[in-house]
């Protein structure tokens, strides 16, 4: 999975534990997303984090 999270996360100025709390997804999740040892994530984990930033899961997850 090709994502963008880290970069959109931290154009939003927010920490892992921030955009944790926000979008209820746990920082270890993020962490690991960000990192791409996760690749089982699901939609609504991908949705809740991407409503999260202001983004759509296309966006952040699959665009290159």
């Amino acid at each position: 999975m090709g994502n963008k999270l880290k970069y959109y996360r931290e154009k939003a100025g927010l920490t892992q534990q921030e955009l944790a709390q926000k979008s209820t997804v746990s920082r270890n999740t993020i962490s690991s997303l960000e990192t791409q040892n996760n690749f089982n994530a699901t939609y609504e984990v991908m949705n809740k984090i991407a409503s999260a930033l202001g983004y759509t899961v296309p966006t952040i997850f699959f665009n290159k």
